[in-house]
């Protein structure tokens, strides 16, 4: 996993997400319909779905007008919870937490460790600010772009 940035696996699933979160008729939509609205690779997207679907964020229905729906409104699923599904934890990196009292083992190393922890605690936040229906409401035009 990259630390700090968003994966391309992290950015699919919530593209994918959002082109559910877009559907009007809320009825299921196939993986070939979501593959056409997004430009997203379908065979790549059918794993991100799973993913997504094992984190409880979709549901799927089977056979003819089968396909996925969002399992939570999208006002109750954030970037955060996507990128998790897909990624895992968003963190700056696999380093630890700091030594409880400044006893680190190496010069620095404490300092260190709290910064990047805060990094990641920052970018978890900034991204549970955003929800689906944020997003909705940005690409039709009913909110203002991020700056």
């Amino acid at each position: 996993m990259s630390a700090v940035k968003v994966s391309t696996r992290g950015d699919y699933a919530a593209r994918a997400l959002l082109s559910l979160a877009l559907q009007v008729s809320g009825g299921p939509t196939s993986v070939r319909d979501i593959a056409e609205r997004t430009g997203l690779p379908q065979p790549y997207l059918e794993q991100i779905l799973l993913a997504l679907k094992g984190a409880g964020l979709v549901r799927s229905k089977r056979g003819v007008g089968g396909g996925y729906v969002l399992a939570r409104e999208p006002a109750e699923i954030n970037l955060a919870d996507v990128v998790s599904a897909v990624d895992g934890p968003i963190q700056a990196g696999d380093f630890g937490r700091p030594h409880t009292g400044g006893a680190c083992d190496h010069e620095g190393q404490c300092v260190l460790l709290a910064i990047w922890g805060d990094v990641g605690d920052r970018m978890r936040a900034l991204l549970e600010g955003y929800s689906l229906a944020d997003l909705v409401a940005i690409t039709r035009g009913d909110a203002p772009w991020p700056d």
